[in-house]
């Protein structure tokens, strides 16, 4: 069996779509199926193209045992529609003639999505290469897009509704990240074929119990060995509201043991170092992103993960992928994220505590509870573990899948 994965976002970029289609390619070609990635030059989040990839139009190369293709994006720092466009349709187009030059032959193409514009490609060559067309959804597009004012031209919603019910239609198999994503699906196209394709987590990578781990990684950055540390690792963008964060370390100055971390990059960062300037707070400290094999020790080393997003009924079907990693290590969660990620996490698996989104009250009345509660601290972070363990192993995840496309291909 060969598939080809086409996606617009892939390592050496970090974020949660780059990782999770990495790690599903790996496991598929591990299990026998011939797996081929035909992505974007690596430009995100920062969008600058990597220095290794510059002035490049097409490059070949193999990670981790995956022939990965390549092709040209325009990309800009811009932020208006007209390049957001713009960086989306030039790898529609690159995509497509190189995918129309690959010589492989392929059973299935597997499109993520968003980028919802990306489906044209698949599509196409889903019809050149005789091949079935998955259609992976990771968000529902148009739907948020125009909710988060992405696009607001009716026109243009209209053209892209009409688009995302054509590929839904073009496509043997639909896959959704998360279940309001698969019932949402399911209800506007009750004949097709949905399926649940989970996060995970790789559970021989993130061990709470590895030789491996460093101790005390964050020492390094100003963290001392008896500090208190709540840890926010992603994306620093519009969506996650951060400032929330820093509104509640304003409120805990007084513990003097109490550190908030922020890890990662993105365009909302320089607003937050300026707002723990203006406290002038010292319990904040900021992290560039750092190597994927750091991530463990950094984990290892707090004593729970922040997870918010905006108080926004879109969100309320959204699982943010920092979850699984934070459990898998034994660390609670404090999850403000309402919805599909509250019931599992909390209501379901009890993994951590949850305060209201952009709340930052309650964010700080959680904090203050599990520093007066270190049973409940190691509560919390064992049903994390044993929760994900059964639920949201990227192994059983993958070996599902492979069983699904067996169902298709037969």
């Amino acid at each position: 069996m060969r598939i080809l994965i086409l996606t617009q976002y892939f390592p050496p970029e970090v974020g949660a779509p780059q990782n999770r289609l990495f790690e599903l390619a790996v496991r598929l070609q591990k299990n026998g199926i011939d797996t081929t990635i035909l992505t974007a030059m690596p430009n995100y989040p920062q969008m600058k193209i990597h220095e290794k990839y510059k002035n490049k139009i097409y490059t070949r190369e193999n990670m981790s045992g995956l022939d990965i293709y390549r092709s040209w994006i325009f990309v800009s720092q811009k932020r208006s529609i007209v390049f957001r466009l713009l960086n989306y349709f030039s790898f529609v187009f690159s995509s497509l003639f190189l995918g129309l030059f690959l010589r492989k032959k392929v059973d299935f193409i597997f499109c993520e999505s968003p980028p919802l514009f990306l489906g044209i490609t698949a599509h196409l060559l889903s019809k050149f290469k005789r091949a079935k067309l998955i259609f992976n959804v990771s968000d529902l597009w148009p739907e948020s897009a125009e909710k988060l004012g992405i696009i607001e031209n009716k026109f243009f919603l209209n053209l892209s509704t009409r688009l995302e019910e054509f590929l839904y239609k073009n496509s043997i198999f639909i896959t959704g990240q998360t279940q309001g994503i698969v019932h949402n699906i399911k209800r506007r196209f009750p004949s097709k074929n949905v399926y649940w394709l989970p996060n995970g987590v790789d559970l021989n990578i993130y061990n709470f119990s590895s030789s491996e781990l460093e101790s005390n990684v964050l020492i390094s950055y100003g963290v001392k060995p008896e500090d208190k540390v709540f840890l926010y690792g992603g994306i620093i963008g519009y969506a996650q509201g951060l400032e929330i964060i820093v509104e509640a370390a304003n409120l805990l100055q007084s513990e003097s043991k109490v550190k908030f971390v922020l890890l990662g990059n993105g365009p909302e960062k320089q607003k937050l170092i300026d707002l723990v300037a203006h406290y002038k707070l010292d319990n904040v400290i900021f992290i560039d992103t750092v190597q994927k094999a750091m991530m463990p020790s950094i984990v290892n080393s707090i004593t729970a993960a922040i997870i918010p997003l905006k108080k926004l009924d879109l969100f309320k079907g959204a699982i943010p992928s920092k979850i699984f990693e934070n459990l898998a290590m034994k660390k609670p969660i404090l999850l403000g994220v309402d919805g599909e990620a509250k019931e599992l996490f909390i209501d379901q698996g009890n993994c951590g505590l949850f305060f209201e989104p952009e709340n930052y009250v309650d964010l700080k009345d959680k904090i203050v509870e599990l520093l007066h509660r270190q049973d409940k601290v190691k509560e919390l972070g064992d049903n994390g573990f044993n929760f994900v363990k059964e639920n949201f192993n990227r192994d059983k995840i993958t070996l599902d899948f492979i069983t699904e496309l067996h169902k298709i291909d037969s």
